[in-house]
């Protein structure tokens, strides 16, 4: 499960990074690694969003009582701050590398997420379900042990 404070942190330092070199003027690709950071920090947050709202059986287990409220104004001032940052970033490169860059850095956006869909979280899903279906096993083994032995003493006591 993605932690969303790291990710929320990773997106702060690619903006910042890519908000000073915007305003000192580099070239764009000089500039275009670190705006991909900042948006693949930016799905991660979504991302660890999405498993926040729907956990899997263990993760549900281990789940403290954090209070909904804090969890809940969380969210929203991560969401917020990332628009914020993305306008800024929006109207830093249009002013600077000319109108159309936005859209064709909203462009490769895409492609980027599409094509981290398609291997990053695949692969991390595929991790939460094996740790999941662990969980389920241990749990039925341990059930079973107690019933079978259980069942093995009343035998031995008949």
């Amino acid at each position: 499960m993605i932690d969303p404070v790291s990710a929320f942190a990773a997106a702060q330092a690619a903006y910042s990074v890519t908000k000073k070199l915007i305003t000192a003027g580099r070239e764009l690709h000089d500039v275009s690694s670190h705006i991909g950071k900042w948006y693949e920090a930016c799905s991660d947050v979504n991302k660890a969003e999405s498993q926040r709202r729907n956990p899997k059986t263990f993760e549900k287990m281990s789940q403290g009582s954090d209070s909904l409220e804090r969890e809940a104004l969380d969210l929203i001032v991560r969401r917020k701050a990332l628009l914020e940052k993305e306008k800024e970033i929006k109207f830093l490169l249009n002013y600077r590398y000319g109108p159309n860059t936005y859209k064709e850095m909203t462009d490769l956006r895409k492609q980027i997420r599409e094509e981290r869909e398609k291997t990053v979280y695949r692969q991390m899903e595929a991790k939460r379900e094996m740790m999941n279906n662990a969980v389920i096993l241990g749990l039925s083994l341990g059930i079973f042990g107690v019933l079978g032995g259980g069942v093995y003493l009343l035998m031995l006591a008949l």
